[in-house]
């Protein structure tokens, strides 16, 4: 992905992007970054916070994490945050029977040089997809919706409203312009990065627009498609979309560190976020910037730990404790996975499946995360980073992901191609 002078531009990957909320920056500018450490964590050792699935055997798919497969995996990540200037990137890695990898490396705050750590929150941008759709699925199991129903019927003034349905929403393919590629909205963020965003003046720098193509004809990931279904969601379960979601998703999943966001607000420990992506394109910290712009396609907040549970549970659609967070019919139709531009990689309802890799990734200013689920080895990655800062095209996030899947599993190389983007 590459960045697109003077325009707020989505990451692009294959020309659409698959899952990442992302600001290009106007230009940029180098800094100096601590040396690369390592803060370790046993690989025998696992929050106990939530409830953890019975084990079962993780076949052929994934290696066992033995001592020699978990140092090349600490020079894998060391080499990659050295080469795309990460500050501090924590990586987790479960098996049912293989063992486990938790680790460290680097800072979480460049001024201090205060370590990164497993436990600190990070902001996780478009993963929070994956808890707006869940919710959305929700609400089509109760029968307060049907993802056949077209977006006209709950918000007006939609192009196309009379046409797109919930599914073609979920799936990205509603041919809805991104309005994070609005250039006033570009200009409007940058120069005050703490006004918040209402959810409908994000969808009028969209609707300035005319749609890029008929609904349903084929792929293009847009923020707008979730801003509306954060409507749905809000006026079928007359609840705000925050509420909702902790009472319908975060807590019968046992998610005690992830929430949405009303503002900035920002739980203690957290790290502290780079990017490049502001007014003057310099690099700052935007730990405090208002994630509001991004909404219920990626304002939420989370963890190491209960994004490890959130994993298995949207991949699975199954609660850690038993019983199901949505039907199994339903979760059938989330997996439904059509293709993409890219190569091995299919889209469902807010969720992605790269190589055999089940989840989302996730970028906004300062920080990404990936979490992903292997269903045949039963084997779960998460990797959150400090920055959202592109190298050479790329987002960090995925040569993370592609560098530990080499070693973990050979045969489901996490890869999203990035192509540049329009200028």
């Amino acid at each position: 992905m590459s960045h697109a002078s003077g325009r707020l531009r989505k990451g692009v990957v294959a020309a659409t992007a698959v899952g990442m909320l992302v600001v290009p920056a106007v230009g940029g500018s180098a800094v100096a970054l601590p040396p690369v450490a390592g803060t370790a964590v046993s690989a025998t050792e696992t929050p106990s916070a939530s409830p953890t699935p019975s084990p079962s055997p993780s076949g052929n798919d994934v290696v066992a994490l033995t001592p020699f497969v978990q140092r090349r995996l600490d020079s894998a990540v060391k080499r990659v945050m050295q080469q795309a200037h990460v500050p501090g990137v924590t990586v987790g890695i479960w098996t049912p029977d293989k063992g486990q990898y938790v680790q460290s490396f680097g800072v979480a705050d460049k001024r201090t040089a205060e370590p990164m750590y497993p436990d600190l929150y990070m902001r996780i941008g478009s993963e929070t997809k994956t808890f707006t759709v869940t919710a959305l699925l929700e609400l089509v199991d109760s029968g307060k919706v049907s993802l056949d129903d077209t977006i006209g019927q709950y918000v007006s003034g939609v192009p196309n409203g009379d046409r797109i349905t919930l599914r073609e929403l979920a799936g990205m393919r509603s041919g809805l312009f991104n309005y994070s590629e609005d250039n006033d909205f570009y200009k409007a963020l940058t120069s005050d990065p703490q006004r918040s965003f209402t959810p409908h003046q994000l969808l009028d720098y969209a609707f300035r627009h005319p749609v890029e193509f008929p609904p349903g004809a084929k792929f293009s990931y847009s923020n707008t498609n979730l801003i509306l279904l954060g409507l749905v969601v809000e006026q079928a379960s007359g609840q705000p979309i925050a509420d909702y979601i902790q009472q319908n998703v975060l807590r019968p999943a046992g998610l005690r560190h992830t929430l949405f966001p009303n503002g900035n607000e920002f739980p203690t420990p957290h790290a502290q976020g780079y990017t490049e992506q502001t007014a003057t394109g310099k690099v700052e910290n935007a730990a405090d910037w208002n994630p509001s712009w991004a909404w219920a396609a990626g304002a939420m907040i989370s963890d190491l730990e209960d994004l490890r549970v959130w994993a298995r549970s949207v991949a699975t659609g199954e609660l850690p404790g038993g019983g199901h967070l949505i039907s199994p019919a339903t979760q059938k139709q989330r997996l439904t996975t059509p293709a993409t531009p890219i190569p091995g990689v299919g889209y469902g309802l807010g969720i992605f499946n790269v190589q055999g890799w089940i989840g989302h990734n996730g970028s906004l200013p300062g920080y990404e995360s990936l979490t992903v689920y292997l269903p045949s080895a039963q084997a779960t990655l998460v990797v959150l980073l400090n920055t959202d800062v592109n190298y050479k095209g790329t987002e960090p996030s995925t040569i993370f992901g592609q560098a530990i899947t080499r070693i973990i599993s050979p045969n489901h190389i996490f890869n999203l191609p990035a192509v540049p983007a329009a200028r």
